[in-house]
C-alpha cells in the first residue's frame, strides 16, 4: 500500500532541529548577557567571550537531548496537546540546566554567569515551543488537504465505538480519516452513522484489510470477546497494520472514567460529570452576560428585520414552535418568520424534496421561503429572537439544537443523550458543518460537547460561530 504521508515527526530530524535551536538560544543568551547587558551590568574582570562558553554549550546540548529523550519529547502521539509537549520540553530544560549548573559551579564556581543560564533556559523553551507550534499548524493544513492522514478502521459500533467516532470527528487536527467500521450486530454492522460507513461484520475484516488502504485499527469490543480481540490484533500485525484496543471499562462512559495509581495498583473510578451545579451556574451566568451584551447592539437590526418581515408578506413577524429541551421538557421557541404563513401545512406535500435523513426535514431550495426569509436563513439572523429563550432559561447560547417532539420520538437510544443539557443557539456541529452534516454526525458532536464541556469551550464556539454566520456556510 502506498501511504500518502509526510513524516514531520522523525526523531532524528527533530533532534537535529532542537540541537540547532539550542545553539541559537545559547548564543543569543550570551549576547544578551555580555553585549546588551539587560537587567544587570557585567562587572570589570567578569566579561567572558563566546569562545569561553563554547564547550559549555556543547555539553548543555548533549545533556538536554538526553533529558528530552527521558521526557518522551521525541515520542509525541497525535492526541498529545501542544501544552503537554511544551511541558515535557520545559521539564527537560529545567533538569538539564540544573545538572549542568551543578557540574560547572562545582568545578569552576566563578567562570559562568548564572543569569546567562536563566536566559538560555527561557530562550530554549520559547524556541522549541514555537517551532513545535509551527509544526502543528503545518500539519493541520496538510491534513486538511488529505496529506499526512491515517486511514482508520473502527471495530465495534456500540457506545465505545461511537465515543471514538465522536473524538475523531470533533478533532480533525488529529489527522484520522475513518474508512468505516465493522460490527457483528445485524443492525449496527449494516447501518451507516453519518459519514462513517458500515462495512459489515468482523468476519469480513480480512477482506477489508486486503481491499482497502488501512493504516490503523481501533478495537472497541467488550473484554468478554478477549479471544476474538487477540485474533483480530494478530491479523492486523501480520499485515503491518497498527492495532490498538480501547479498554471496555465494563461499558462505562469513557469521559467519566479516571485511573489512579496506588503503589502500583491501578484504581478505576468515576469522574463527576462536567455539568455540576457550579458548572451549570457558570454557564448560565455566561449566557445572561452574552445575551445582555449583544442585545443593545442588535436591537436596531432586530427592529429593522421585524419591519422588513412585516412589509414583505402578510402574517406574524415571529414564528413560534414547540421544541423539546432539557430532560424532554417542551418550550416555545422564537424565530423571525422566514416562510409563508401556511408553511407547516405544506411540509407533507414537499416530503419528496427532503434531503436530510430522518428525523430531520431540510430542503436546500425550500419553495416555502420568502425572499427575506432566504437571506435570514443564509445569515442565521432568523435565530436572533432565541436570545429571549436564553434569558427565559429555556435555552443556552451553546448547546445541541432543540428538536421537534415528532423528531425526538424517532431518536435512537444514544441520540437521547442530547437532552441531558439545555439546547443552544449554536454548537459544535454548527461550527463544524452546520446544515451540511447528517443527523447522526450532529449527535456525535453534540455528545462530544456534553462530555467535554468547559466554559472556555463555550467561549471558543461562540467566537467560531461569528465567521460562519457572516459567510453563511452550510445554512439553508
Amino acid at each position: 500500500m502506498i501511504m500518502k504521508q509526510i513524516n514531520l515527526k522523525s526523531r532524528w530530524v527533530w533532534m537535529l532541529v532542537d540541537l540547532l535551536l539550542i545553539y541559537l538560544a545559547s548564543y543569543l543568551a550570551w549576547f544578551i548577557r555580555y553585549e546588551l547587558r539587560w537587567f544587570r551590568n557585567v562587572e570589570t574582570g567578569f566579561y567572558s567571550d563566546l569562545q569561553a562558553y563554547s564547550a559549555l554549550f556543547v555539553g548543555l546540548s548533549i545533556v538536554l537531548l538526553l533529558t528530552f529523550n527521558a521526557n518522551q519529547v521525541y515520542n509525541i502521539g497525535r492526541s498529545t496537546s501542544w501544552v503537554d509537549e511544551v511541558y515535557r520540553i520545559a521539564n527537560g530544560v529545567f533538569v538539564g540546566t540544573i545538572f549542568v549548573m551543578a557540574a560547572t559551579f562545582g568545578l569552576r564556581p566563578l567562570a559562568f554567569s548564572r543569569l546567562l543560564f536563566l536566559y538560555d533556559a527561557v530562550l530554549i523553551i520559547s524556541f522549541l515551543g514555537l517551532i513545535r507550534g509551527l509544526r502543528r499548524f503545518v500539519e493541520s493544513r496538510l491534513r486538511a488537504r488529505g496529506i499526512n492522514v491515517t486511514n482508520l478502521l473502527i471495530v465495534g459500533a456500540g457506545d465505545i465505538g461511537r465515543a471514538v467516532m465522536r473524538a475523531v470527528f470533533a478533532q480533525p487536527y488529529l489527522g484520522y480519516r475513518v474508512v468505516g467500521f465493522v460490527d457483528n450486530d445485524s443492525v449496527l454492522g449494516v447501518t451507516d452513522i453519518g459519514r462513517f460507513k458500515a462495512l459489515g461484520s468482523l468476519s469480513q475484516l480480512d477482506n477489508i484489510l486486503e481491499s482497502k488502504e488501512i493504516h490503523e485499527v481501533i478495537v472497541t469490543l467488550p473484554w468478554s470477546d478477549q479471544q476474538e480481540i487477540s485474533q483480530l490484533v494478530s491479523s492486523c500485525e501480520r499485515r503491518g497494520v497498527r492495532a490498538r484496543v480501547v479498554p471496555d471499562m465494563f461499558q462505562l462512559n469513557l469521559s467519566r472514567v479516571s485511573v489512579e495509581d496506588l503503589g502500583g495498583i491501578p484504581l478505576i473510578g468515576l469522574k463527576v460529570t462536567r455539568f455540576t451545579e457550579s458548572g451549570m451556574l457558570a454557564k448560565r451566568m455566561l449566557d445572561v452576560l452574552v445575551s445582555l451584551s449583544i442585545l443593545p447592539f442588535v436591537m436596531p437590526l432586530f427592529l429593522l428585520i421585524a419591519l422588513l418581515v412585516r412589509l414583505e408578506s402578510a402574517g406574524p413577524i415571529f414564528f413560534t414552535q414547540i421544541r423539546v429541551g432539557r430532560f424532554g421538557k417542551t418550550f416555545k421557541i422564537y424565530k423571525f418568520r422566514s416562510m409563508s404563513v401556511d408553511a407547516e401545512s405544506q411540509q407533507h406535500e414537499l416530503s419528496q424534496l427532503n434531503q436530510a435523513a430522518a428525523p430531520l426535514f431540510k430542503i436546500p431550495e425550500d419553495p416555502r421561503l420568502t425572499w427575506m426569509g432566504r437571506w435570514l436563513r443564509k445569515s442565521s439572523l432568523d435565530e436572533l429572537p432565541q436570545l429571549i429563550n436564553v434569558l427565559q432559561g429555556d435555552m443556552s447560547i451553546v448547546g445541541p439544537r432543540p428538536g421537534l417532539p415528532k423528531e425526538v420520538d424517532q431518536y435512537k437510544h444514544w441520540h437521547r443523550q442530547r437532552l441531558d443539557v439545555l439546547p443552544g443557539i449554536t454548537g459544535l456541529w454548527q461550527v463544524s458543518g452546520r446544515s451540511d452534516i447528517a443527523f447522526d454526525e450532529m449527535c456525535l458532536l453534540d455528545i462530544y460537547y456534553i462530555e467535554n464541556w468547559s466554559l472556555p469551550l463555550d467561549v471558543i464556539l461562540i467566537l467560531h460561530t461569528i465567521p460562519k454566520v457572516f459567510l453563511g456556510r452550510g445554512a439553508y
